[in-house]
């Protein structure tokens, strides 16, 4: 195809384009992605002027025949995308005239690329989209089936990076689920606002043409037309929810990855990764660095980022559609990719990573994660919450002099802070005792946790 064509708006104008505005305005180098969207959208809005006659069947017989070479020719590597003619849909259009005729040039018949890109672009996110999903369904699956093999793992649980109660790694995996869950019914509620069909808008009005959407609608898969034509050329809040949604489960991710980091430090060693998400120094022979969720870690800031790109863009523009909105789709594309990597490379390292468990109960026993049921312990002898706060405080203090857990300490020098404790008390101080003693519904009990698994193994059955 050569650059040197013509423009199909090209009546209105007596110059040429500067070479460089047509380069600096085109978008075909990134939105030729959307091809196969919109060539899937022209055969049906040919079906549909087939339908109410403003087309004959024999053109739009000729049309889809048309539109299926183009395809063919994309997807072999032998199209000739010129940037003289801007975007995809100019390009596919220039090259069906090429191919078929006349005929070709009746296709953008009751249409505008205004509502053109915008049904592209729904057509690609919806999608995009269901892909998405499908990985984070994979990784929720791995974080389940990975809490049901440490429901009974002892870990310390943290709040601000102190150790505070000893927990089991399986409640901290579906603690990540759950995260997850949420994530998952965002994406899928954004899918409803996404699937609604802009085509028949035309430029911004609407068209003259005895078009049917509802028909057009249907040959597409949407669940209806859009309703305002001025709303429907114009908006890209449907995009701006998603990248929204994907920035929320970056956010989650990243904070999945900071705790795998911390784990397989030295420091912690909680956990190992597997050799295959790990890369080593060019001079330090010893080093393992994380660096898949290192990596994860910094995408989120770029998410984040294009969120904040697509808000910008948008807020403004006064209705319908202007040129602003070429900048929607690399934000747009970008987003895509990479949530989708990420969820990818997630859950594929989930079931490589391999639990210390002995390193992560000593951590729990060494930092008086027991504290709060000696506490909980005298209050049900009697003892006044703040007053059972201050003895057991004084405990601590005693082990951190020592060097001593809780459960370490003799009957007789607990009872030095309290004669309200008896022997039984070391059925609440040791780890086993802690853990199962949360044992309700959303407590950290490895009964409990092998219960949740089985209520999450049930949702994911259903979605």
């Amino acid at each position: 195809m050569n650059d040197n064509v013509e423009k199909p708006w090209g009546g209105r104008f007596t110059e040429p384009t500067d070479a460089f505005v047509e380069a600096f305005t085109a978008s075909v180098t990134f939105d030729k992605r959307l091809y196969a969207h919109d060539i899937a959208g022209s055969v049906a809005h040919a079906t549909m002027l087939a339908k109410v006659g403003v087309l004959t069947n024999d053109e739009r017989d000729a049309i889809v025949a048309g539109l299926a070479v183009i395809k063919t020719e994309i997807e072999t590597g032998k199209f000739e995308w010129s940037v003289a003619l801007e975007d995809v849909h100019m390009n596919i259009e220039a090259r069906l005239i090429e191919n078929i005729g006349d005929v070709g040039k009746k296709l953008h018949t009751g249409r505008s690329r205004n509502d053109q890109v915008a049904t592209d672009i729904r057509l690609y996110l919806r999608d995009e989209l269901q892909e998405c999903v499908a990985e984070l369904t994979r990784l929720q699956t791995a974080l389940v089936n990975m809490a049901e093999q440490e429901a009974g793992t002892i870990m310390p649980g943290f709040t601000h990076l102190q150790t505070a109660q000893p927990v089991t790694f399986g409640h901290h995996l579906l603690a990540w689920f759950e995260n997850l869950k949420r994530d998952h019914g965002r994406l899928t509620d954004c899918a409803k606002r996404i699937n609604v069909m802009p085509l028949g808008a035309a430029a911004l009005a609407g068209t003259s043409y005895p078009i049917d959407r509802e028909y057009t609608a249907q040959l597409l898969g949407f669940d209806a037309p859009t309703e305002n034509s001025l709303d429907s050329v114009s908006d890209r809040d449907f995009a701006i929810e998603f990248v929204s949604a994907a920035a929320l489960i970056m956010m989650h991710l990243s904070r999945f990855s900071e705790e795998i980091i911390l784990w397989a430090s030295a420091q912690f060693d909680f956990v190992e990764l597997g050799d295959s998400f790990c890369t080593g120094s060019s001079i330090m022979p010893q080093k393992k660095n994380p660096d898949v969720p290192e990596l994860i870690r910094g995408k989120t800031g770029r998410i984040t980022g294009n969120l904040m790109s697509l808000l910008m863009l948008m807020k403004g523009q006064p209705l319908a559609y202007n040129k602003d909105n070429q900048e929607d789709k690399e934000p747009l594309f970008d987003t895509v990719d990479n949530l989708r990597a990420s969820l990818r490379v997630f859950a594929d390292m989930i079931p490589a990573l391999s639990a210390r468990h002995d390193n992560m109960r000593e951590a729990a026993r060494r930092g008086f994660s027991t504290a709060t049921d000696l506490a909980d312990y005298l209050v049900r002898q009697g003892v006044p919450f703040r007053d059972a706060h201050e003895v057991v405080g004084k405990a601590v203090r005693l082990g951190v002099d020592t060097q001593r857990d809780l459960a370490e300490m003799s009957l007789e020098e607990l009872q030095g802070f309290s004669d309200k404790i008896q022997q039984d008390v070391f059925d609440v101080l040791t780890l086993e005792g802690s853990v199962a003693a949360r044992d309700h519904l959303g407590g950290t009990a490895p009964a409990q946790v092998r219960a949740a698994v089985q209520r999450a193994r049930q949702w994911l059955a259903a979605n």
